[in-house]
């Protein structure tokens, strides 16, 4: 591996688990400001293993605080050979050499967050560099999921991830907003989990410092397009009829995890902690 590779693999690492580090701070802030008679919710973190292979991270994971009824925002470095359900899921999406080489390494960051109050949107955000020695590129997004939704909320957040994509490429809010919507969407209940946001993969422009600038841009443009949202949501009076509809909400989510997402499903097949893997799903949901 050429050393310029294996210091943009040590770039990109850091600067995932410091993005890490400065949400879990916020977050926790955010616990300290909400109301209620029990303590400020704290992460309670793990260090992560790969059953297979190397590498490892941190999973970073808060229930039952005041503001956050779960919130996991999880950091991974791994790399080692990937088997072969992964190598032909790699192979059919185009990457080249994997019936010879497939070694793999990654890093990156993962975040979801359900809210204690329904008014407050749940909300998922994820980047992260993956290299074979075939290719490298980086990926990820991010997209807001209200239960109950607010117009201005809305725009709120796609107006921040847009500053973020304009400052990077002319065309790139509207080429992912369109993939976050065609990704996120759940076919077998003909909808959309959420409101959207933005979603990229395979970014390699071949110039490695603008992609990983604008993955850095990505992530930058996460918590000023959803704390405020939660600032003005997280106190909120709310009903029982707002609970029903965020638990029977959830239920989205879950079954597009289980059963669509990408991310699920690599992580599960390469061997990364289950716990880790499946934080994303929501502590309480509801089918009807």
């Amino acid at each position: 591996m050429r050393p310029d590779m294996d210091e943009q693999r040590r770039q990109a690492a850091d600067w995932f688990k410091e993005l890490r580090d400065r949400i879990v701070t916020a977050f926790e802030t955010l616990e300290d400001e909400g109301q209620g008679t029990t303590s400020p919710g704290r992460f309670e973190v793990t260090p992560t293993t790969r059953d297979n292979d190397g590498g490892g991270g941190l999973m970073s994971v808060m229930r039952g605080g005041r503001v956050f009824e779960k919130v996991g925002v999880n950091w991974s470095e791994v790399h080692g050979t990937l088997a072969p359900r992964a190598q032909a899921a790699m192979t059919a999406r185009g990457v080249p050499g994997m019936e010879t080489d497939p070694r793999f390494w990654a890093s990156g960051i993962s975040l979801v967050a359900h809210m204690q109050n329904p008014h407050a949107p749940a909300v998922h955000m994820n980047t992260r560099m993956f290299w074979t020695p075939g290719a490298m590129w980086f990926g990820g997004g991010s997209d807001l999921n209200p239960c109950i939704e607010y117009p201005e909320d809305t725009a709120h957040f796609h107006d921040t991830l847009r500053d973020a994509c304009d400052a990077h490429g002319s065309d790139y809010y509207d080429r992912f907003k369109a993939w976050a919507d065609e990704y996120f969407f759940i076919p077998h209940r003909g909808r959309a989990r959420g409101v959207g946001g933005i979603f990229y993969d395979d970014l390699n422009t071949g110039d490695w410092q603008a992609d990983f600038d604008f993955t850095r841009a990505v992530g930058e443009a996460f918590l000023p397009a959803f704390l405020p949202l939660v600032r003005s949501r997280m106190t909120t009076d709310w009903t029982d009829a707002d609970k029903d509809t965020q638990l029977i909400h959830r239920g989205l989510y879950a079954e597009y995890n289980l059963v669509y997402d990408r991310g699920t499903k690599f992580g599960l097949e390469t061997g990364h902690n289950p716990d880790a893997v499946l934080m994303s799903l929501p502590p309480l949901a509801k089918w009807t």
